[in-house]
């Protein structure tokens, strides 16, 4: 197992999230809900789901894609996102 991989993405996507509309979310169900248990498991689960997807589909991408145009490309990706979130969020 490569330890400097799994060390530098546990620290890269529990930095990420932290504070993020996901873990916001994943607090006002617990607030609400009865069974924290539930939300922790419902939470966790999905966001297994969505890291599984991740990998799967970044490992069938970088069979075509060069890798240097992926870190563009997600690079890019980010910067449009922040910027739409950024927009729309100004104007409401």
């Amino acid at each position: 197992m490569d330890f400097k991989a799994l060390f530098s993405t546990f620290g890269m996507i529990f930095l990420a999230e932290l504070g993020d509309k996901t873990q916001l979310a994943t607090l006002a169900f617990a607030a609400e809900s009865k069974s924290r248990l539930a939300v922790f498991f419902g939470s966790a689960g999905a966001l297994v789901l969505t890291s599984l997807l991740a990998v799967v589909f970044g490992s069938a991408v970088s069979k075509m894609v060069p890798e240097n145009y992926i870190k563009i490309g997600t690079g890019a990706l980010f910067i449009v996102l922040g910027l739409w979130m950024l927009f729309f969020h100004w104007h409401k």
